[in-house]
């Protein structure tokens, strides 16, 4: 049985916090833009809204909505939700996450305001039959004036591993193994999953090489693989395999045979800090995360608990 947790929330945060340049290219794609990849990024507050909903009983609850990701590039707002799959307040949750941000940068003055509404897109993990290809909000006014609000979704099913290394879209990596989650769930064939996995192995570390992804950068996108299959395969007999390509042989000569244990030990230690990180903001004991890094990393106790005192917030 799939986990109930939030990992794809988790990769998502922590992308857009650790590795807000990655974000540069997804929004030249989805926007139609050209900015460069050290262009200034500045990740705005996703500060929180309240709203009252109606419980099953009648009574009126107080629920605080938080958007995935708001990003400031020169005087461009770019707002972006990752969906797992389609839901159908996300029209009006973007409606409301864009009249907060519109707030923050209005112009005013006596008898009139410019309200700059943010560009936006939702990014679906997972695709039904109901997935939207666009989200519309349509604004009409008392003297019948309609104005629609529209942009297209991004439909991560429809993007191929080369469109993904071809246009830089590693933000979408991690989240590529979703299309394959029948199988993996099921514990049918995964060969096919393997091949790519094993492709954006290989183009990473390539890319990692010719300077164009950081050593954190390409460390990280790899423990965030290994976080969305583990979350899929809760410990079943495809785990390992999907787990183990991440960390494979790439070359087979000595020296860059050095190279790769190299980098496999930082791996395992990236993969060690971001879930200490993650099982404390989900508010986990120490034990908890403890048996989590022992158990996906196949670590020692021993140097579980090194890792905990280097990372943790809380001391073992």
């Amino acid at each position: 049985m799939q986990k109930q947790t939030h990992d794809y929330d988790n990769v998502f945060k922590t992308m857009k916090s650790k590795h807000k340049r990655l974000f540069v290219a997804v929004i030249n794609d989805i926007f139609g833009k050209c900015y460069p990849m050290d262009v200034r990024v500045d990740v705005l507050p996703s500060e929180g809204y309240l709203t009252e909903s109606e419980t099953a009983d009648g009574r009126k609850e107080i629920e605080e909505q938080i958007s995935d990701f708001l990003i400031r590039i020169g005087s461009e707002v770019y707002l972006l939700e990752c969906q797992s799959y389609d839901d159908g307040s996300m029209a009006i949750r973007i409606a409301e996450y864009a009249f907060i941000v519109a707030r923050q940068f209005a112009v005013w003055d006596i008898g009139h305001a410019t309200i700059p509404m943010p560009r936006f897109s939702v990014i679906y993990v997972k695709r039904t039959n109901r997935t939207p290809a666009a989200t519309t909000i349509t604004f009409t006014f008392p003297d019948g004036q309609s104005v629609e609000y529209r942009s297209d979704n991004v439909i991560l099913e429809e993007f191929t591993k080369e469109d993904i290394v071809e246009r830089r879209l590693f933000p979408y990596i991690p989240f590529y193994i979703a299309r394959y989650e029948k199988e993996i769930v099921s514990e049918g064939k995964v060969d096919q999953a393997v091949e790519d996995l094993a492709y954006f192995r290989d183009q990473l570390v390539r890319l990692n090489r010719t300077g164009e992804l950081t050593d954190t950068e390409l460390i990280d996108l790899m423990g965030f693989v290994n976080t969305i299959i583990t979350h899929m395969t809760n410990g079943n007999k495809n785990e390992e395999r999907l787990v183990n390509v991440m960390g494979g042989t790439i070359i087979e000569t000595e020296s860059e045979k050095w190279m790769r244990q190299g980098m496999e030990r930082g791996v395992q230690q990236g993969q060690a800090k971001m879930l200490i990180e993650l099982g404390q903001e989900d508010g986990l004991d120490d034990t908890t995360i403890l048996q989590r890094i022992q158990e996906r990393i196949g670590l020692s106790l021993e140097e579980a608990m090194a890792y905990m005192k280097q990372y943790g917030k809380r001391l073992v």
